[in-house]
């Protein structure tokens, strides 16, 4: 059971919040310790967990609704194993979200309620069914058509553009990206590329994000792009939890004349744990992290 459980990490102010599916209900349950140390702002687990103690006993005390609606599931520590934590549903932890004062908690449950809502939550939530799919055995590896087809999975119905490359001229942080009137010429060259060892894959990753043949949506369509080379030719995937969200932009930036920095960050993250699901929407956590605006 706990194998096959559907994990998701999100982001509040750069602190991770676990979440865990619960299929029977079709609903998520939220770790309520993650969610106390971002709403009192605090680095220290225990300090954060210690607190929720004295809140639940100040709650239950009052008979509020809150604590009897808490459950316990096992949810995966800092030190590998898993330990029972109390977890709160999505109407639980709006309740839990107004026992704090202060902007910072009304900071929080706009961004709570509204991250699922969003075109990037809807869009993680179809990255998420990728992985059970069988859609996701029919992609072309290592080709710019293979780039279309997951580009227009995660966000059909969502952008007008979803799959199509991209007719107009854009820059990112005031790099100019290959000029559209050439973009098919030059994605065709990309595709001829080799990707039978790690450093071909990477170089081949490098140069079709400097591409960028999407008008949105492009980091995400192409980290999952190159999982699937690694995948297929190295029995390997990039195991993104390991990467740091600065490190990796600040890499990619500095790939476009020099991908030392970022094939050594990709080499020191590969597992060969290609097959597993947790691993796979904790990639994709991570991947749309990597997008949001600071």
């Amino acid at each position: 059971m706990e194998n096959s459980t559907k994990i998701s990490i999100r982001f509040f102010d750069d602190r991770e919040v676990r979440a865990v599916w619960d299929e029977e209900n079709s609903k998520w349950w939220f770790s309520v310790v993650d969610i106390v140390a971002v709403l009192t702002d605090q680095d220290d687990y225990n300090k954060a967990r210690n607190y929720w103690k004295y809140l639940k006993t100040k709650l239950r005390k009052e008979n509020s609704e809150l604590v009897s609606g808490t459950t316990q599931l096992k949810l995966l520590a800092s030190d590998g194993k898993r330990y029972l934590t109390d977890m709160l549903d999505y109407k639980g932890i709006i309740a839990l979200g107004k026992q704090f004062p202060g902007k910072r908690a009304n900071r929080f449950i706009d961004w709570f309620t509204y991250s699922d809502e969003s075109i990037d939550g809807k869009s993680k939530t179809k990255a998420y069914a990728l992985f059970e799919s069988s859609f996701i055995d029919s992609i072309e590896v290592g080709t710019s058509k293979g780039l279309q087809q997951i580009h227009a999975y995660l966000f059909g119905g969502l952008y007008d553009f979803a799959g199509q490359i991209r007719q107009k001229n854009i820059s990112k942080g005031g790099f100019q990206l290959a000029v559209a009137q050439f973009l098919s010429s030059t994605l065709s060259q990309i595709e001829q590329m080799p990707e039978n060892t790690f450093e071909e894959i990477a170089d081949k990753y490098v140069e079709m994000n400097i591409a960028h043949p999407f008008m949105e949506g492009n980091g995400r369509s192409t980290r999952i792009w190159l999982d699937l080379m690694l995948k297929k030719q190295l029995k390997k995937c990039v195991n993104w939890s390991k990467i740091n969200k600065n490190d990796y932009l600040s890499a990619m930036v500095k790939s476009a004349t020099n991908s030392t920095e970022l094939k050594n960050l990709l080499k020191n993250a590969l597992t060969d744990k290609i097959n597993d699901r947790e691993m796979f929407t904790k990639g994709i956590d991570y991947s749309y992290y990597y997008e949001e605006n600071e």
